[in-house]
């Protein structure tokens, strides 16, 4: 496309909302952590290099007995409270700003370890006695 030359009605959304095509043989839990695969799908956090995280589930879907596509998953964008990892790899306030790591679908950790066998869950907003706040974009 050639550079404008007069006004755009450039279409605008909230971005606090995605829906995905969700991955085949998934069941999704409102209020679940959410990730993307590599091929564009929703799938539930779990340990695995090759996801991104994308936010959480607004509602429950059953595509365990579907294909990919099949059903598709409203993610919600935001900072959500998620479940802390244990002692080992526990987020603290010192890790406010940083990446955290998706365990399974309601909890995250510090670290990825070894490097490549968790993905980036999002940003630590917060930490409380009641788990780690997580930000979404």
């Amino acid at each position: 496309m050639a550079a404008l030359t007069a006004d755009r009605d450039t279409h605008r959304r909230a971005g606090d909302e995605i829906v995905l095509p969700a991955a085949a043989a998934q069941k999704f839990y409102a209020g679940a952590l959410v990730a993307r695969d590599a091929s564009g799908n929703a799938t539930p956090g779990a340990v695995a290099a090759t996801l991104r995280g994308v936010g959480r589930c607004a509602q429950f879907v059953d595509n365990s007995g579907g294909g990919a596509g099949d059903q598709t998953v409203r993610i919600e964008k935001g900072v959500f409270r998620f479940g802390n990892s244990a002692d080992g790899d526990l987020i603290t306030r010192a890790d406010i700003g940083a990446d955290c790591y998706i365990v399974d679908d309601q909890t995250v950790a510090k670290t990825n370890p070894g490097g490549n066998t968790r993905s980036v869950a999002g940003k630590v907003f917060d930490v409380d006695a009641s788990g780690v706040w997580v930000k979404f974009e």
